[in-house]
């Protein structure tokens, strides 16, 4: 039989397990780089020449287990770069963090010979879906700052072209994903190297590219049969123009683990 003295305890103990949940969910994105970070490793990264139409971009970050951990943009305000970009990015991150493991890092743009119809992954990219309540959830007057409403959550999605990374910290470790988005998706890809390297974690263990990393290996330009070619992706010609494939060969080397 409760009494009083009984309910009170039982609510302190109610109180404190919820109070220690939400600080271990407070604590998910511990080791992760800052929102000041990316944006200022973004930003860098957008400046530069990357073989698109040099529009501005978003950039997410998720943690091992696919929560949001910061989501940034370049331009002034939201407005300033594609609104649909906000979402594609989370989903780059997600599969990249997804798709990825301690010994091994899958870029997104590696996925995307392999998912077209008959490839050996087709309908990858219809699983695992974007939850919607987490990626429209929230004033849009918060999109991209440091509340963002996805921040917290498990946003899901996978996205198959390029600009989702998987994140490497010096130790090696697998620590997540960051995906970005905003211009063609070979120019995404230069950019997010470009800010992974810029944050440091970029300490990749082995890949799928022709320089056994998570680069992008462009069709026509790697051989046929080859693993690379495998896990290939088109240029993002403009206008006929290939003005990309040389600014993804020239990328920063990853770096390797000191022992």
């Amino acid at each position: 039989m409760y009494n009083r003295t009984t309910r009170v305890v039982l609510a302190i103990g109610v109180t404190l397990s919820l109070a220690t949940a939400a600080a271990d969910e407070d604590h998910t994105c511990a080791g992760m780089p800052s929102h000041h970070q990316i944006r200022t490793a973004l930003e860098g990264a957008r400046a530069q020449s990357n073989g698109g139409f040099n529009l501005d971009m978003w950039a997410t970050v998720v943690n091992r287990d696919g929560i949001v951990c910061e989501v940034a943009f370049t331009g002034s305000n939201r407005g300033s770069q594609w609104p649909g970009s906000r979402v594609i990015s989370a989903q780059k991150a997600n599969t990249a963090n997804s798709f990825s493991l301690p010994g091994l890092a899958l870029s997104t743009a590696n996925l995307y010979a392999a998912v077209q119809p008959g490839g050996t992954l087709y309908g990858l990219q219809h699983s695992n879906p974007v939850d919607t309540a987490v990626a429209y959830h929230g004033p849009a007057s918060n999109f991209g700052e440091e509340d963002d409403p996805m921040l917290g959550h498990r946003i899901g999605g996978v996205n198959v072209f390029g600009g989702g990374l998987a994140l490497y910290n010096s130790k090696g470790v697998l620590i997540g994903g960051i995906g970005v988005s905003g211009d063609t998706s070979c120019a995404d890809h230069n950019i997010s190297w470009r800010t992974r390297h810029a944050l440091d974690l970029d300490f990749v263990p082995l890949g799928v590219s022709a320089h056994s990393d998570d680069n992008i290996n462009y069709q026509g330009l790697v051989p046929v049969p080859s693993l690379a070619h495998d896990f290939s992706h088109p240029i993002c010609k403009i206008a006929g123009v290939d003005a990309v494939s040389a600014i993804s060969a020239a990328l920063p080397a990853v770096q390797k683990v000191a022992h």
